[in-house]
């Protein structure tokens, strides 16, 4: 008897092992799916025309977009970069074919019923690939007017494709310091698994998804009212945890951006934890600094402090989004209609607030675009501002108080290359910072006696007793020198001449691609 125990307990063994094989072979193939797709995303749609118009040879990128045909000239320089990239995606796409067809073989995978809610409304029925977190299937639209801004709806049917961009930005960036070490430890093969398991849900806006059978009121489960964990913030900052024991409940599986960050409830508010990247985690005291320069410029602004865990520095800063409300970015915004292509990015911005009714948007980009000259900031992308409305009502509040601000001030340059500041790009709508200030409309908010102490202001920031191992005073010497020298030119530029818009699509960014926080020395 004891002897046929045993062969059963060999034989579960075996089969136990062999599906751990076969689990270890089907997550390896999902990750391969996932990045693949990812990159597919990434890359662009379509392919190269030429027409010859009076003996003049001229090339054009043409691709379907919603069933709409779309075509954009194109400039020499954009030609072979582009054959290169659609030439990329059609490899791609044809290694996903061959992924997806040996997947379906081995494994089918099941799909998730849920209702897309936003707040209390439900919005839609999704399914979604319970194993990588893709929207596979879209039934019935209740509510068209509260998807998410740049997902259309024809003949009652929302766009696949529209909607999974949109969700996947919503997840972790697969590029963030650490994350291919945190989904192993905490069991997961794509940042989009760890949406499904929070339920989708932010503390920036109020969107979630509510599964088929759970009986889940907005009340009890949304985290600007209700307490989460901090187990996936852990892992994500590099704390070991076991698995089984892991609470998925956090709005960390949701925050965006490539540097180290996550939510933590302090004295009752909700805060963002945010770090910096090598080699001088200069990020949270740019906040810090940008901070000080907004306050005394009387711009609206979200408050950034400095903390220290593990000899490292932070930045603190309180949400803005309350339970009513909700941050949408300029890149959903952007969503709103087609960008013709003689259409800078500026003005497209423009008109899409237009249509949408968000007013007095003007005033703010001057107030944006002047600040960001001053702190020399190189990644304003698209989502890293935007507008607040009521979840509700649909009401437009106005813009948000201008965030993020860290990758600024030479944050990744030697002292000798922020002098000559050599080689500056900026975003979001030029690539550089003396086109983009063209765009301002107005210098007379500005008073320039409030900027008197700024020396003062960035040495206290940046001279504690902590920051010596990554900040020296040369380093401090050029950073002030460089703001004093930006601001001297400002107030220049404010006294000897009228604003006069310069808005054409000269210089404007062409991508909307954020930081890449890697080391770089430049000498």
């Amino acid at each position: 008897m004891k002897h046929s125990v045993d062969n059963r307990g060999l034989s579960r063994g075996i089969i136990s092992l062999k599906d751990e094989v076969t689990d270890m072979d089907n997550r390896e193939q999902l990750r391969r799916i996932t990045k693949l797709t990812e990159q597919i995303a990434g890359l662009p749609k379509g392919y190269l025309s030429k027409k010859t118009i009076g003996g003049k040879v001229y090339y054009y990128h043409q691709w379907s977009e919603n069933g709409v045909k779309q075509s954009r000239y194109l400039h020499d320089s954009e030609i072979a970069p582009l054959a290169d990239k659609i030439e990329k995606r059609k490899e791609l796409l044809a290694q996903l074919r061959i992924l997806k067809s040996q997947k379906s073989r081995r494994n089918e995978a099941t799909g998730m019923k849920c209702t897309f809610m936003h707040k209390r409304t439900p919005v839609a029925e999704l399914e979604l690939d319970d194993v990588t977190g893709f929207i596979q299937k879209i039934g019935s639209v209740y509510a068209p007017e509260h998807l998410p801004i740049g997902i259309p709806v024809r003949n009652e049917i929302a766009d696949r494709a529209a909607f999974n961009d949109w969700w996947r930005d919503r997840s972790i960036p697969a590029s963030r310091s650490g994350v291919p070490e945190a989904l192993e430890s905490l069991g997961v093969a794509d940042t989009k698994i760890l949406l499904v398991r929070c339920y989708g849900l932010s503390l920036s806006d109020q969107y979630w998804i509510c599964p088929e059978g759970a009986e889940l009121r907005w009340e009890d489960i949304n985290f600007f009212q209700n307490d989460f964990s901090e187990d996936i913030g852990d892992v994500l900052f590099g704390e070991r945890k076991k698995k089984d024991t892991l609470n998925f409940s956090s709005p960390d599986s949701t925050s965006d951006g490539n540097l180290k960050k996550r939510w933590k409830i302090i004295d009752g508010k909700r805060c963002l934890i945010k770090g910096g990247s090598n080699p001088f985690r200069q990020q949270p005291f740019n906040e810090a600094i940008a901070s000080g320069i907004m306050e005394r410029l009387g711009i609206p602004h979200v408050s950034y402090t400095v903390i220290w865990s593990k000899d490292a520095p932070y930045s603190v800063c309180e949400d803005f989004v309350t339970e009513n409300t909700e941050l949408i970015p300029a890149w959903r915004l952007l969503q709103a209609k087609k960008q013709k292509n003689s259409t800078s990015r500026y003005r497209h911005l423009l008109e899409c607030c237009e249509l949408l009714g968000i007013g007095n948007i003007t005033p703010f980009l001057d107030r944006m675009l002047v600040l960001d000259y001053i702190i020399t900031n190189e990644d304003r992308h698209f989502n890293n501002f935007g507008a607040l409305r009521n979840a509700e009502t649909l009401e437009w509040l106005g813009m948000a108080p201008i965030y993020d601000s860290g990758s600024s001030l030479g944050y990744d340059k030697m002292p000798g290359r922020m002098r000559s500041e050599k080689d500056v790009v900026c975003k979001p709508f030029k690539n550089h910072h003396a086109e983009q200030l063209k765009l301002v409309t107005d210098f007379d908010w500005i008073d320039f006696d409030r900027l008197s102490d700024v020396d003062e202001l960035i040495s206290g920031v940046l001279s504690c007793e902590e920051a010596a191992d990554y900040i020296d005073e040369g380093r401090i010497h050029a950073i002030t020198e460089s703001v004093r020298r930006r601001i001297g030119h400002l107030q220049e530029l404010a006294m000897t001449q009228a604003p006069r818009q310069l808005d054409t699509t000269e210089d404007d960014v062409r991508e909307e691609v954020a930081a890449d926080y890697a080391p770089k020395m430049e000498l």
